[in-house]
Order: C-alpha cells, then sequence, then structure tokens
C-alpha cells in the first residue's frame, strides 16, 4: 500500500511539474507562446472591430512589427501580396507595436499600399496585444488555424513562401 502511495504521490509531483499550462508553451529561448488564439478584441486604425467572431473560419496571421525595425519593414510588401493572394481565407492583423500617431502611420502604409488591417497600440488594444504572449523581439508573427491552433511562431523576418507554407499544414 504505502508503495502505490509513494507511486501516486511522485506521479502527481511529476505531472504538476510538467510546466505546460493550458493553452501555453515556453520555446527554448524562455518566450511563452500562446498555443491556442486568444479571447481577443482590438480596433484598426479604420476604427474596425477585429476579434475571434471576424476572423472565423479564417487563418489568423498577427505580425507585431515597428516602423524603426528594418526586417519588418523588409517583410511588409510580403505580407502584402499574401494577403493580396489569401484574403479569402487568412486575416492578417499588422500589430504596430510602438505609439506612433496616426498621420505617421497612415503615410508609412499608404507608402507601401499595405492592404491588411493594421492596429495602433492604443491603450485598449495594449491591453489585448499581451493576450498573444510575451513579445521579445521584433518582428514577431504567429499564424493560427482556422481551428484556433497555433501551427506556427516566428521571430525575425517571414517571407510569402514561409507564409504560404504556413497555411498548408
Amino acid at each position: 500500500m504505502k508503495k502505490i502511495i509513494i507511486i501516486l504521490a511522485l506521479t502527481l509531483v511529476f505531472i504538476t511539474s510538467a510546466a505546460v499550462v493550458f493553452n501555453q508553451e515556453k520555446s527554448s529561448s524562455g518566450h511563452t507562446k500562446i498555443l491556442k488564439i486568444p479571447k481577443f478584441s482590438v480596433i484598426d486604425m479604420h476604427g474596425q472591430e477585429h476579434n475571434n467572431n471576424t476572423i472565423q473560419g479564417k487563418y489568423l496571421v498577427v505580425n507585431f512589427w515597428a516602423t524603426w525595425c528594418p526586417p519588418c519593414l523588409k517583410e511588409i510588401p510580403a505580407f502584402v501580396m499574401f494577403y493580396e493572394e489569401n484574403s479569402h481565407k487568412v486575416e492578417i492583423l499588422g500589430i504596430n507595436y510602438e505609439g506612433v500617431d496616426i498621420d505617421k502611420i497612415t503615410e508609412f502604409t499608404d507608402s507601401y499600399m499595405v492592404n491588411y488591417p493594421i492596429i495602433l497600440a492604443s491603450e485598449k488594444n495594449r491591453a489585448e496585444f499581451a493576450k498573444f504572449g510575451e513579445i521579445i523581439g521584433m518582428p514577431t508573427t504567429y499564424v493560427y488555424a482556422p481551428n484556433g491552433l497555433l501551427v506556427d511562431y516566428f521571430m525575425g523576418e517571414v517571407d510569402i513562401k514561409t507564409l504560404e507554407k504556413s497555411i498548408a499544414k
């Protein structure tokens, strides 16, 4: 009987110390990745709301970027082309992680011909950003499948072929 209790106790300790929190995973860098689309609601720079209901049935690409980030700027044309070809099955949310005014972002997005929603770092939106996990580098991109599960995560520049592979999984 003592052996069974000891085995059960050790099993319980092992299970609880497995450190996999529901819906989260630690990467090798210590970064927490959310494994399922969190319940979120953000407003884009044109006042349009984006949330779990508005992206339902589509892949969701969440791209955290900043205007001062060279790899971010380099990948934007790929996101534009990818969205142009796949907007019927993919929603991209470009999350501008810096506190820049709307006039500067409008000028910026016009010059890059950005065709997907851009979410500014407003007080309300910033609280929602954290729901996707800790951002430790720019750019950071999450790709979620229509069923809500995380299918890819990238820190650094992403190209169109990589995005296409992510939605082919």
